[in-house]
């Protein structure tokens, strides 16, 4: 194996990284633990705060902050959060604090105050201007591939746009990106590192259960797809404009471009519960992003942001003889 040599750009420098990759703040997934193995590992670590509640996030972000001495930060949606529960999470002094999907313009304001930089993620070029407008420090632009909740545009394509768009402000690519491949390939299109979400679901760190990453290793990207039968079948309030990319199952086959009937029917709805308390589906959907092909074994954070630094690496290497 070669030498790792740090691959340094605006992002790195930002907070003062090791390697051009963070981890995407899954709720319920990105814990304590799991950020600060990524951050210690050189990257940058994120919590999940989602939609959790306080208890949970003190949990987390007290783990967080006893476990490194490095650069970390928490993630929130900004169509479920409160100015009051980012001045909470503020109180832990994180380096940074991610804001995604929706509306973030009653957020910025405390993060300003504490001195935290703003990280924004963006689905389209709409959502890309706001992040601009309001000043963000770093931009993640999100494509379709993504696991979990997002949007329409493909990564390939949406991040050079984002990337020149922005400039001087660095973007960091997201959707789709399992390898170090991937992450030499965000640099390749002008973006200052790459953010991992799925990837990470399989770390020892994780606070995902054994099925969900299990079903992970196994599936294929054709077996994700990106709907919002999900979000109706569970009563989930996401905006309904942010499909969600989940391993399919033969519930969401059935339903899929029906999600208007769905929500209007109590009892087929009721009937995705009785199929989970009997086993037949699982718990919750697993969240996973196109590129789990290439996810094949559970390994700690730190050897995944080492193996991601080094592939990147030499992609990169091989590209520059070509």
């Amino acid at each position: 194996m070669m030498v790792s040599m740090a691959l340094q750009t605006a992002f790195t420098d930002l907070f003062s990284l090791q390697h051009p990759i963070a981890l995407a703040p899954m709720g319920g997934a990105s814990g304590g633990a799991l950020a600060a193995a990524v951050s210690n590992a050189g990257g940058l670590g994120l919590v999940g705060g989602g939609r959790q509640d306080l208890t949970w996030m003190d949990t987390e972000l007290a783990i967080l902050a006893e476990s490194t001495g490095k650069a970390w930060g928490v993630g929130f949606q900004s169509w479920a959060t409160t100015p009051a529960t980012i001045e909470h999470a503020l109180t832990y002094r994180p380096a940074a604090v991610m804001l995604s999907f929706g509306d973030l313009t009653e957020l910025v304001e405390p993060i300003r105050s504490a001195g935290s930089a703003l990280i924004v993620q963006v689905t389209d070029l709409a959502e890309a201007r706001q992040a601009i407008d309001v000043g963000a420090d770093l931009i993640v632009a999100q494509g379709t591939e993504a696991g979990g909740h997002g949007g329409r545009r493909s990564t390939l394509p949406f991040v050079p746009v984002v990337v020149d768009l922005a400039a001087p402000t660095p973007v960091l690519a997201a959707g789709g990106i399992a390898d170090g491949r991937g992450v030499a390939a965000a640099l390749a299109l002008g973006a200052a590192g790459a953010l991992l979400g799925t990837r990470f679901l399989v770390a020892t760190e994780a606070l995902v259960p054994a099925w969900a990453a299990k079903a992970i290793l196994e599936g294929s990207g054709e077996d994700t797809e990106r709907s919002t039968v999900s979000d109706v079948a569970r009563g989930a309030p996401w905006p309904s404009r942010y499909g969600a990319r989940t391993l399919r199952n033969r519930f969401f086959d059935e339903w899929r471009g029906r999600e208007d009937e769905l929500a209007a029917d109590a009892t087929a709805r009721q009937a995705y519960q009785d199929a989970v308390t009997r086993g037949e589906l699982l718990p919750d959907p697993v969240w996973a992003s196109e590129a789990i092909d290439l996810i094949t074994e559970m390994s700690s954070a730190a050897e995944i942001v080492s193996a991601l630094a080094e592939q990147a690496e030499e992609a990169l290497a091989r590209a520059g003889t070509r």
